[in-house]
């Protein structure tokens, strides 16, 4: 079978095997096979709060690298977390079931649940090898996801290839989204889009590609410092209702303004009109040594949501 014909029977073969499984989620997930409605939430708003393995990154990688990811999670308990969020980015290559089950275990020892996890991916990639190459990382962290415990998967649209226009990108963006969440959704994992630039830069070009993935075990991943254009706290709102999980930066950057601290009291305002109900993730990106700046923060986010 030629590869691109084979991309699209697996495409559909996927896309109705996830609407099988939303059949049998029953009252465990939305009852339609689609994101197009915001997230079915039950009660007052109520969260937890979880760190980011990102606000460590460069304690975990790179030339100043010093810790661990067991480290990170020992830092989370010892922030007296509910959760934890261990980035895929950090963990020790390859990823094996025994490092995974390991550092599931250390969390649980520590009081931790396993908040969520991250993945970088480019669904705009049009058929071949490298589409597939992201597709099959995407589930193979699901696979890890199921292990670890972590109900949610952060993932991206990718971005718009030179040459690819819109309609064409957001096609594939789709397509991809639905292939994985089907496979997602055989495991109990919700797959949640990041409003990361590009495609999903303000709040409408987000809720377009949410809106058009036909799937219960998909919807918005709110990034509180990633929209630039207009009040951001606007573009939160747009967002809040579909959202299945909420990343928390410190400052706002508005274009053409100079940042800002983030408004933690506006935030929960609008996540509690939502009645949200879920994970606060603190995700440190400014200068300051994140053991140090993490604490103060996170202490400030639960005055917010007290």
């Amino acid at each position: 079978m030629p590869q691109s014909n084979r991309r699209t029977f697996l495409h559909r073969a996927a896309v109705a095997s996830g609407a099988a499984v939303g059949g049998l989620a029953g009252s465990f997930a939305p009852s339609r096979a689609r994101a197009v409605e915001p997230v079915q939430r039950e009660g007052k708003m109520k969260v937890k709060f979880t760190l980011a393995a990102y606000s460590y990154r460069n304690l975990l990688s790179g030339k100043d690298a010093s810790m661990s990811l067991e480290d990170f999670v020992r830092d989370c308990a010892r922030f007296g977390l509910e959760g934890t969020e261990p980035t895929s980015y950090y963990f020790p290559e390859p990823v094996t079931n025994d490092y995974l089950c390991r550092l599931k275990a250390l969390a649980f020892r520590l009081g931790l649940g396993m908040s969520s996890t991250a993945v970088r991916n480019n669904f705009c990639l049009p058929p071949g090898e490298a589409r597939d190459k992201d597709i099959a990382h995407v589930k193979q962290w699901i696979d890890h996801a199921q292990v670890l415990g972590t109900p949610v998967i952060r993932i991206f649209s990718g971005g718009q290839i030179k040459g690819q226009s819109p309609e064409e990108a957001h096609r594939l963006v789709v397509e991809g989204i639905e292939e994985c969440s089907a496979y997602a959704g055989q495991k109990g994992i919700y797959l949640g889009l990041e409003n990361h630039g590009g495609m999903t830069a303000t709040a409408d070009g987000h809720l377009a590609i949410v809106r058009d993935v036909k799937s219960p075990w998909f919807g918005a991943w709110m990034d509180s410092g990633n929209f630039h254009e207009g009040d951001p706290y606007a573009e939160l709102e747009k967002i809040a209702p579909y959202s299945l999980h909420v990343q928390v930066k410190v400052v706002t950057r508005e274009k053409g303004k100079e940042p800002q601290p983030m408004d933690f009291q506006r935030l929960r305002k609008i996540l509690e009109g939502i009645g949200y109900r879920g994970w606060i993730c603190l995700e440190y990106e400014e200068k300051e040594n994140p053991r140090q700046a993490c604490p103060r923060y996170l202490d400030q986010l639960r005055e917010a949501f007290a």
